[in-house]
This record gives structure tokens, C-alpha cells and sequence, in this order.
């Protein structure tokens, strides 16, 4: 059977198969530690729950506008005006299916074939795929471990060329749990001012699971914001994954051209999830800081279990619940026989001899690296350290 060419340019992302594996072995009884899933541990908070009820009782049980309700619309125009100080009309909001939903609608409308696209790397898998479906170019950018793998203003410059279209990142960043202070991303929009016509789409997912300071966008800065793509959701910050809503804020045009595409694609959301969404988001923050709270302290434990290992190079992320440490010190090493070549090598090793599941790095353009989530039990974590450390130090 012949399929669509398109399908030769993308693939199945590696986070996704480490959570098939894994969840395979577990089939089998298994015990394994799953450090591959970026999915908060926490219930969606109990107020959240209830207004879904109240939902359904309602009546809100149909189809609703392509965007979103107009009343869930002006909750997030709310919440960015409280959160960020910007201000949106419902107009320029779409609600998608998921913060992944709302990329693509957002890079469906703005890349052509034959546009490059700057992303640096580590970034989150899906943002390469979207560009080569588009039959967009991609242009990578590695930032490495010594600069809290971000992009610097120099970087930026270097890459952008004639046929620069867009620019995507993530702040706080999957899989590295890198934020972008006030001060660097003033020194990237300095750049883009000289660049009028760049797109920008700014992933904010992981906006409030920051342990260093307020959170900042890019959309702040000059003009930036009439050409810069703000793409956020519930799955982390309200432990709301598969309720399935994200949305995105964008320049008029924009989001017309989003509600165009999603409106070929799935429509509107889920009606029920959308009412729900109006009480997070107008709500109180209290739920998502006792989340951020257990979040760090499970980033001290696991950050200083990590720096005794030796052989792997970590650096303390701001944000997100990833570690993203180097473990080119392992390559070239073996164990009865079988030889870590790679980062790929590695997590087949930890998941077949440790029983610790984690997500190559080569999955995100960071081959020497490893992603390990956090956003699981303490106890899972003290578990898993303890495995990794006792396996890695058979390496030889």
C-alpha cells in the first residue's frame, strides 16, 4: 500500500515510544520507573472537577464556535492581561484541542514551502515536524549545557536569513526546563526588531511551573507583540492533560487564519472541558503553586542525585519538571559486552537493566543528552536515581 509522501518527512516521537515501551514491560509485571512522561501526577483540582459537573447538568452538551465560547475567549484574554500585562480581545484568541493543536494551526497559517524556520535546539519534537509537513525548512540552533541550552542574541542574528519566516521556542523549555529571564529575551527582541518580518510563536505551557521568578513573554517587548504567536494551555499548570485545551493569542489576521484551519480539522473542543476552563483560568493559583511547590523539591532531590553520578555534567533548570543532563561520559563504555554508543544506547540500557524509563536526547537535536521528568512521586524518584546510579557506575 502506497501512503501520502508527507508521511516519509515526520515520525513518531521518541517521547511517545519510551512511554510505549515502557508501558509494555509493565504489562509483563515489570516494575518499572517511568522518568520518560511530561504529565503532572497531580488530579486536576477538585473546583475544576466540580465545574464540569455543573456543566453537564447545564446543559452544555452541544457543538459551540470554532474558536471557543466567547466567554471562555475573554477568561484567557483575562488571564493574559492578570499573568502577563497584555492585552488581547477575544478576537484574537482560538481554543484548540491541546497546546499541540493550537502550534500546528499556528504554523499551518503562517509557513510555505521553501520558508525557513529557526528553532533552537533542545526544543520539543513536535515543532520540526509541523515545519517539514508545511515542507517548511528547518533550521536548527544547538545551545548548549554551558548557556542553560538558550539561544543568544548573537545565535539568533547568525541564523536569520532572507527566507527566515518564523521562530519557535518554549519558555520555560521542554526538555531542558530552561527560562528565558527578562533581560534575554529583551536581548533576542532586539534582534527580531530588526527582522519585521519574522513570525514568532512563544510556547508558554509551562508558564507557571517557574521556581526562579515571574514569568515573562516575548510578547512584552516593542512590537514583537503584533507578530508573535502566544500558544498556552491546562495540562500543566492545571494538572489538566487529558481534558485536552490549549489556545493561542495572536495579531488579528492570525487567528483568523487558526480558526480557518482548525475549523477543517476538529472544530471546536470539547464543550464540557471548555466550561472548565473558564474556572481555571479566572480562578484562584493556589492548586498550580502547591503543584510547583512539590515540583521543587523533587528538582533539589533528583538535581543533587544527578551531580554525584559520575560521568554525567547537570546543570539546575528553572522551570518546567525536566533534567536535561549531558551523558557523553558514558560513550565508549560497556557492560558485559554491550557498548553505550550513543544516547539511544543508554535508555535501552537503564530500561532494560535498571528498569528506569528516560527519553534520549537525540529526540530533541541533543544526541549527548538524556531527558528525565520529574513529575512523578518522591519516592519513584528516589527509586529511580538509586537504579541509575547503581547501573551507570557498571559501565567501564
Amino acid at each position: 500500500m502506497q501512503l501520502a509522501e508527507r508521511l516519509t518527512r515526520i515520525s513518531v516521537p521518541q517521547t511517545i515510544r519510551m512511554a510505549k515501551l515502557s508501558r509494555e514491560l509493565k504489562a509483563q509485571g515489570i516494575d518499572i520507573v517511568d522518568l520518560s512522561i511530561g504529565e503532572p501526577d497531580f488530579d486536576t483540582p477538585e473546583h475544576i472537577r466540580e465545574a464540569a459537573k455543573k456543566a453537564i447538568d447545564e446543559g452544555y452538551t452541544h457543538y459551540t464556535p470554532v474558536a471557543g465560547y466567547l466567554d471562555l475567549k475573554q477568561a484567557v484574554a483575562h488571564k493574559l492581561q492578570r499573568d502577563n500585562g497584555l492585552e488581547y480581545t477575544a478576537d484574537q484568541i482560538v481554543v484548540s484541542t491541546g497546546a499541540k493543536q493550537s502550534i500546528a494551526n499556528a504554523v499551518l497559517s503562517i509557513v510555505n514551502p521553501g520558508d525557513e524556520v529557526i528553532i533552537p535546539t533542545p526544543y520539543w519534537v513536535t515543532y520540526s515536524e509541523l515545519v517539514k509537513l508545511c515542507q517548511g525548512v528547518v533550521k536548527f540552533v544547538p545551545c548548549g549545557i554551558e548557556n542553560n541550552y538558550k539561544i543568544t542574541p548573537q545565535q539568533l542574528e547568525a541564523a536569520i536569513t532572507p527566507q527566515t519566516r518564523l521562530f519557535m521556542f518554549s519558555s520555560p523549555c521542554n526538555p531542558t526546563g530552561s527560562v528565558y529571564s527578562h533581560d534575554e529575551l529583551k536581548g533576542l527582541a532586539e534582534v527580531f526588531e530588526k527582522h519585521p518580518d519574522i513570525f514568532i510563536i512563544s510556547d508558554e505551557i509551562y508558564e507557571y511551573i517557574n521556581y526562579v521568578a515571574p514569568h515573562t513573554s516575548i510578547a512584552s517587548f516593542g512590537s514583537l507583540k503584533n507578530r508573535t504567536i502566544i500558544i498556552n494551555g491546562l495540562s500543566k499548570g492545571f494538572a489538566m492533560t487529558g481534558w485536552r485545551l490549549g489556545y493561542l493569542a495572536a495579531p488579528p489576521e492570525i487567528a483568523k487564519a487558526a480558526d480557518m484551519v482548525q475549523s477543517q480539522f476538529t472544530s471546536a473542543t470539547c464543550s464540557i472541558t471548555q466550561r472548565c476552563a473558564i474556572t481555571a483560568l479566572r480562578g484562584p493559583l493556589d492548586t498550580a503553586q502547591e503543584m510547583v511547590k512539590a515540583f521543587g523539591e523533587r528538582r533539589a532531590f533528583i538535581f543533587d542525585a544527578l551531580k554525584k553520578i559520575p560521568g554525567l555534567h547537570v546543570n539546575l533548570p528553572d522551570g518546567a519538571f525536566y533534567m536535561f543532563p549531558n551523558i557523553s561520559g558514558f560513550f565508549g563504555k560497556q557492560y558485559e559486552g554491550e557498548r553505550i554508543e550513543n544516547a539511544d544506547d543508554l535508555c535501552m540500557f537503564l530500561l532494560h537493566k535498571a528498569n528506569v524509563s528516560v527519553v534520549s536526547g537525540a529526540a530533541f537535536e541533543q544526541p549527548q543528552c538524556i531527558r528525565i521528568s520529574y513529575a512523578t512521586s518522591l519516592d519513584r524518584i528516589r527509586e529511580g536515581m538509586k537504579r541509575m546510579t547503581e547501573w551507570l557506575a557498571k559501565l567501564q
